[in-house]
């Protein structure tokens, strides 16, 4: 369960009313957290808390900012299910583009290897997200943050009287299901979001034992052929029994002279499309957004790296497309790679 803006005056009181009605226990010290910055020392409420059901075994994966209201939490995933990272967030509707960059820095981090949910109450009501546009420039910003780490925004209706001021972020298709606005929590007069997740099978280690032919002693496996007694193997046997008694003999100088590994996984190699230009502007990119962080690089600078960054992937990718419908014919295996 996340809360974003919650009426919290305390721990002990949510606690103990949650922990009533839902059998969810706060798990100390990060599942309930109230972020109280000096804009806010003067309002009642505001913040952020996350409720883990008893027995998930949790960790906080970035310590709080007491600048930005988000939490996040790592989940490790039962049995052959995967872990998943759950984010929830409050953005003030007057918050300023520094702690939105604070905000955006902490999302790339969490969203790059594992599954990501994120919610929160960003207060961007001008984001027209069926069109993924926007008015205001820092709501720009959040639909390229978006954009940047292949977020999927999945709530399509009013949370807020007409606005649609909640959302709900995955990172991936199919990791949450039955996404539906409802009834009000409590005295709230925003609508709570519920969805399913839908938990993805663990990627465990690779057992699956292959030839290691680049540590082979080819000259070792070449000796014990030619050292097998193959007429007097062979001798007398049809052709069913030869084979078999010949399959024997290269196995077993196979076993000694060619190593065997557990087969590499594909987990995290490179797109086909990402040659060295664009690996050297992408790098490129991201030294001068360190630039502009301290104050060294204007922000059109970083926004014209973003625009040439884009331009070049869609165009790499267009021409890898592009050849791989030339070749299919002639080289199916091109496709796979």
């Amino acid at each position: 369960m996340c809360i974003a803006v919650s009426p919290l005056g305390g721990i002990e009181a949510p606690r103990g009313s949650f922990s009533s009605q839902g059998r969810f226990s706060a798990y100390p010290p990060f599942l309930l957290r109230r972020f109280a910055g000096k804009d806010r020392q003067a309002r009642r409420g505001g913040g952020v808390a996350l409720y883990v059901r008893e027995g998930y075994e949790c960790q906080e994966l970035i310590e709080g900012n007491s600048r930005v209201e988000c939490l996040w939490v790592r989940i490790r995933g039962r049995a052959s299910k995967a872990d998943i990272v759950v984010g929830v967030c409050y953005r003030p509707p007057n918050q300023n583009v520094e702690i939105d960059e604070i905000f955006y820095k902490q999302l790339g981090e969490v969203s790059r290897s594992l599954a990501l949910v994120l919610v929160g109450d960003f207060n961007l009501p001008d984001i027209s997200w069926a069109h993924n546009m926007a008015e205001r420039e820092q709501s720009r910003r959040f639909l390229e943050c978006v954009g940047d780490n292949f977020l999927i925004q999945l709530v399509r209706e009013p949370t807020m009287e007409a606005a649609l001021l909640d959302l709900l972020f995955v990172n991936r298709e199919g990791l949450v299901g039955d996404v539906t606005v409802g009834d009000c929590l409590g005295h709230s007069d925003y609508e709570m979001i519920e969805f399913s997740v839908l938990r993805e099978a663990r990627r465990g280690a690779s057992r699956t034992a292959t030839m290691d032919l680049q540590r082979a002693d080819f000259g070792l496996f070449k000796n014990l052929l030619d050292r097998a007694p193959w007429e007097a193997a062979l001798k007398g046997k049809g052709v069913q029994e030869g084979w078999t008694c010949f399959k024997e003999e290269v196995l077993k100088a196979q076993e000694q002279a060619v190593p065997v590994r557990c087969k590499a996984s594909r987990r995290g190699k490179r797109p086909a499309w990402l040659n060295k230009e664009i690996w050297s502007q992408l790098r490129e990119k991201r030294k001068v957004y360190g630039l502009w962080e301290k104050g060294q690089a204007t922000q059109e600078d970083y926004n014209g790296l973003i625009r040439l960054c884009r331009e070049k992937i869609r165009k790499v990718k267009a021409q890898l497309e592009l050849n791989l419908a030339w070749d299919v014919k002639n080289n199916k295996k091109n496709f796979y790679k």
